[in-house]
């Protein structure tokens, strides 16, 4: 048997001619017939690909008249070809469903809230590989919140992810330092660990409360979180997605230690800053540039804010105010029996959706509906502006080394609180194996 080709017949003996070949053998023919028949399959009826695949099953002997058989050489590219795409489109389902590096660092305090839900949010995520959670003093002190998130990844049965202890205490700033600020510029509503606590007493740095959860029975491993978001920015150069939605110091410190982490990242996912929100919250009302996770931390704000980020995107308190954990959303979440949901449910506050927001919006983007560009920064002045959001245009940024953001500035809430509701109700992705982490 012989493939038909279109090229005009050259009989033996003409110019140009080539020298017929033996029959294709079956095994041969299988072998074509298969893989073009897969190609077919996939491009669909009518589609162009498919118009353009000539073949036949019922070959004609190879006697027969104006018939040239194909050479072996045109055959063997013809099946190399074959062999190629196949290849391909065997291989690319497998790589569009490798799965988004993300390491969170955050300031869990728990049980429940914002930062929990956040954490919740991007492992429930079947896109996504959690390298780890680096934990940095904030809402509560570090230790506290190290055991607090310990417990939540014990609950849904997610401990392969590590959880790693950062900074415990600001690179300058400071609790008593504040205490003084304040008897000059007036009283600060939030501070996080520092006069803050909602089911216990404000306490120290180096005490845990009871946890209402219980207490966890996994440790936490003895690299800090600086070492480790190194590492793992080595290992897997400009695939590592940096989320952050606590204070900036672990951050700081990496880059620090080396100037090449930023870079070596592929992007940073901030839940900071504070512009113009339109809210009656005292906490805004007369200090709108005021953001705590910028601001309890302001010097490691600002090295991280300069440092060479491919690409920065960052969730305001503007945006932030505009959505709620209400009684209707947990209810929905309790629904569920997943241990996520459960867990939610449980444990929830009616507050804003800080952190959540920055981490369904890496999700999925579309859920942002307005955007805006602007150079970003954090006041190191020790006067009234300490830790203050400060922005600018192309036209009046001061040229210090400051860089442009991507903004947040509104969003889709029904399709928000959708997707939310499905990340925390549905059963919780199988480990990752990070032992060779």
């Amino acid at each position: 048997m012989k493939l038909e080709t279109e090229r005009p017949v050259r009989r033996p003996g003409e110019s140009g001619a080539r020298p017929e070949i033996s029959a294709i053998s079956n095994r041969e023919l299988q072998v074509l017939e298969s893989h073009l028949s897969y190609r077919k399959q996939r491009a669909g009826p009518g589609s162009n690909r498919e118009l353009s695949t000539k073949w036949k099953c019922d070959i004609p002997p190879e006697t027969s008249p104006r018939k040239e058989a194909v050479s072996f050489a045109t055959f063997s590219r013809r099946l190399l070809l074959a062999l190629l795409i196949f290849a391909v489109s065997a291989t690319t389902p497998l790589a569009a469903q490798e799965k988004r590096k993300v390491i969170i660092d955050e300031d869990c305090d728990g049980p429940g809230g914002t930062c929990a839900q956040a954490v919740l949010a991007l492992i429930q995520s079947s896109e996504t590989d959690v390298l780890g959670i680096t934990i940095v003093t904030g809402d509560a002190w570090r230790d506290e919140e190290v055991q607090h998130t310990l417990r939540l990844l014990e609950i849904i049965g997610r401990t392969d992810i590590p959880v790693v202890p950062g900074a415990a205490f600001p690179l300058i700033n400071s609790k008593e330092f504040i205490a003084r600020w304040e008897t000059l510029y007036g009283k600060l509503i939030y501070q996080g660990a520092w006069n803050y606590a909602s089911r216990h007493p404000v306490h120290g740095p180096a005490e845990i409360p009871p946890m209402p959860e219980g207490a966890p029975t996994t440790k936490a491993p003895t690299e800090d979180a600086a070492h480790f978001l190194l590492r793992l920015v080595h290992k897997y150069p400009h695939q590592v997605t940096i989320y952050e939605g606590g204070p900036l110091t672990n951050l700081a410190l990496a880059q620090s230690i080396d100037p090449e982490f930023a870079s070596l990242a592929k992007e940073l996912i901030l839940m900071g800053g504070s512009l113009n929100p339109q809210t009656d919250d005292p906490e805004f009302t007369l200090t709108p540039r005021h953001e705590f996770n910028l601001w309890m931390d302001p010097e490691a704000s600002r090295i991280v804010l300069h440092a060479p980020w491919p690409r920065i995107v960052v969730t305001t308190v503007d945006i932030s105010i505009k959505t709620k954990m209400d009684q209707d959303l947990i209810s929905q979440i309790g629904k569920s029996k997943y241990p996520a949901a459960q867990y939610t449910a449980k444990y929830a506050e009616g507050n804003y959706l800080w952190d959540e927001i920055a981490s369904v919006a890496w999700l999925d983007p579309s859920i942002i509906i307005k955007w805006k560009k602007l150079y970003f920064d954090v006041s190191i002045d020790h006067g009234a502006s300490y830790g203050d959001t400060i922005v600018w245009t192309e036209d009046t940024r001061p040229h210090m080394g400051e860089r442009m953001v991507e903004i947040q500035d509104d969003l889709d809430k029904p399709k928000f609180y959708k997707e939310f509701v499905d990340l925390l109700t549905r059963p919780t992705p199988p480990a990752t194996n990070h032992a060779s982490q």
